[in-house]
């Protein structure tokens, strides 16, 4: 059965405002925003705490198999800093957020990053890794690439994202008919 709802990820370098996004889309649509980092927490797919970058080690076979159902089902804002483990079945949009490196580099200074984590960010965004990595993973056609430097372009991207919701669902409904 086809689903009703689309399955967006929103992904890009840790400081670029994935979550930003995915709340405010989460808050304006019926989409559910689903944040793979509290997921990871919260139903321990992970293989504990790695002290030198801060974070979880990602358990990803428990974690796809943790939200396999939930996604299938369609309507989630999937909110990660990485796309490439997510089947290209589950998957309706993917949306790549950049941002300017000067703005980037003082938000994850901010954060308090160390500097090899705050440098291996720089990296990935300035190399556009995960641009990179959703063009390699996923159909050309549902790739998007979104600046995200301050609060106009995410109140754009959000309604461009609403607005490509909407032909989704169109599109849906007159292939079902």
């Amino acid at each position: 059965m086809a689903r009703q709802s689309p399955n967006i990820i929103v992904t890009g370098t840790p400081g670029v405002g994935k979550t930003s996004h995915c709340e405010l889309l989460a808050q304006s649509s019926d989409l559910r925003h689903l944040s793979i980092n509290q997921v990871v927490k919260d139903r321990g797919c992970h293989e504990g705490w790695d002290d030198e970058y801060k974070s979880w080690i990602v358990d990803e076979d428990k974690l796809l198999d943790s939200i396999e159902d939930e996604v299938k089902r369609g309507g989630y804002i999937i909110d990660w800093h990485a796309c490439d483990l997510f089947p290209k079945s589950w998957i309706d949009l993917v949306v790549v957020l950049r941002t300017d490196s000067t703005l980037l580099y003082d938000r994850l200074a901010s954060r308090g990053y160390a500097s090899e984590k705050l440098e291996e960010n720089m990296d990935s965004e300035i190399m556009q890794v995960l641009l990179e990595e959703a063009r390699g993973s996923y159909d050309e056609e549902i790739v998007v690439e979104l600046r995200s430097n301050d609060a106009e372009d995410i109140e754009g991207n959000v309604e461009r994202i609403e607005t490509w919701i909407k032909n989704w669902r169109q599109n849906q409904s007159e292939a079902t008919t």
